[in-house]
């Protein structure tokens, strides 16, 4: 397992490029296993989820071709369905939480989809309900082995139909559109999932020849085609990456541009940041923070009473970034409450901050209120452990910021989202390396 050793309370300074969407990539990643023609794919980002995804695919006997850094094409013209049976597959498949997204093409393309129960990150109970009701919806057989933990799908030929999703889903949205968009007849699905990766996906797949109203709504109408044509598309840049520069710049009190950041895609990612007293500024499709030498200072709500950020779906604030907002509180002027409503695991790692001396009160597996330092007692270095790569990069702030030297062991958790992340912090003037 890889370790990061940070040497905190530099400086840093310059300018930073975001990575492409890793959740946009493990989507739009699976579209061309529904097109027997060749797609083009910009802007991947080279982390270890998104190769496993890549190196799943091959196996599956799709063509894929590296076109120069970050840019591949795909075509599944010869795909080996046996390999969904291989015991090699059973293993691959259970390493990442992103395999459950070849099901939908491959029950729309070809009448069945396996998948083993997925891993993942740490963070709680995630559900795979959604997607399969879906699919069962459009007219699938299910079925599981629980000797395997192994599931399927299967269906002679999928069927439109209306369904109302117990939960905005993001990639049960974006499951079940890519299996309707080769059922029969017209799909209609309420309570959909509207993130900006998922547009990205239904504005790709209608470039393929698919046939999707209603794209940025919670409701999209599909209307079923016989058969998808191959596309050139580009992944979004990645804003789980530009909220964690922004707390990183916050932190360390650093001047810091981040390049094409794709502004009108952030949704209230920038003014969220602002209510902690943030400043940032809009320089074309650049986000400038300034050096915060006087700290920053939360806002109240305006009756007096402390802020609350929590986590809703798109449009409201994305539980991604919660880890990164509550570390960035450790350092601000007042209090503000943190509400992870979607996992129950998620916040458990706030004991390492309070090991590093931050004031941080956990009132339940979902709640946690944050009393600021202002500056005023600077975190201290200590070694800890990474369990998901969100709370990887928060424990990463933390150290860039703190007093002294910090170790972060299991940091291969943190490559699983973000590329070459030492790297690129040293180029801002970041004390780090990486220690194999």
């Amino acid at each position: 397992m890889g370790t990061f050793r940070i040497e905190g309370g530099t400086q840093l300074k310059g300018e930073i490029t975001p990575q492409g969407a890793k959740n946009e990539a493990l989507q739009v990643l699976c579209t061309p296993l529904l097109t027997a023609e060749k797609v083009t794919i910009t802007n991947i980002p080279d982390i270890i989820d998104v190769n496993k995804l890549i190196t799943l695919l091959k196996n599956l006997g799709v063509k894929v071709e590296k076109l120069g850094h970050g840019a591949y094409s795909f075509q599944a013209d010869e795909v080996n369905m046996d390999y969904l049976q291989s015991d090699a597959f059973k293993e691959e498949g259970k390493a990442l939480r992103g395999s459950i997204m070849i099901v939908g093409p491959l029950l729309a393309r070809f009448g069945k989809g396996y998948i083993p129960k997925p891993g993942g990150d740490k963070i709680g109970r995630r559900r795979l309900d959604t997607h399969f009701e879906g699919f069962i919806n459009l007219g699938a057989k299910f079925r599981y082995n629980k000797e395997e933990y192994f599931y399927g799908v299967e269906a002679d030929k999928l069927k439109g139909a209306y369904m109302l999703l117990d939960e905005a889903s993001v990639t049960g949205t974006a499951n079940i559109v890519m299996a309707a968009v080769l059922a029969e007849g017209k799909t209609t699905i309420y309570n959909a999932a509207c993130e900006p990766y998922l547009q990205q996906l239904c504005n790709m797949l209608n470039s393929m020849g698919a046939k999707i109203t209603g794209v940025g709504s919670n409701m999209l109408h599909i209307e079923g085609v016989e058969k998808l044509g191959g596309c050139e598309h580009r992944i979004l840049p990645d804003m789980i990456e530009i909220g964690s520069w922004i707390g990183l710049a916050a932190m360390t009190r650093s001047e810091i541009t981040i390049k094409n950041v794709s502004w009108d895609n952030l949704g209230i990612i920038p003014n969220t940041f602002r209510k902690l007293g943030i400043t940032l500024e809009r320089k074309g499709d650049d986000i400038y923070i300034p050096a915060h030498t006087d700290g920053y200072e939360i806002q109240n709500y305006i009756d007096g009473s402390v802020l609350t950020i929590a986590d809703a779906p798109w449009p409201g604030f994305t539980p991604d970034l919660l880890s990164i907002v509550l570390v960035v509180a450790t350092q601000a002027r007042g209090s503000v409450l943190i509400h992870q409503k979607m996992f129950e695991s998620r916040l458990f790692f706030v004991d390492r901050l309070i090991d590093m001396g931050a004031k941080i009160m956990l009132c339940d597996p979902h709640r946690a209120v944050v009393i600021g330092h202002d500056f005023k007692s600077q975190l201290k270095g200590i070694t800890m452990s990474s369990p998901d790569i969100r709370a990887g990069v928060s424990m990463l702030i933390a150290a860039l910021s703190a007093k002294g030297t910090s170790t972060i062991q299991n940091g291969d958790q943190i490559d699983r989202g973000y590329e070459r992340i030492d790297e690129r912090l040293r180029v801002l003037g970041a004390k780090i390396e990486r220690l194999d």
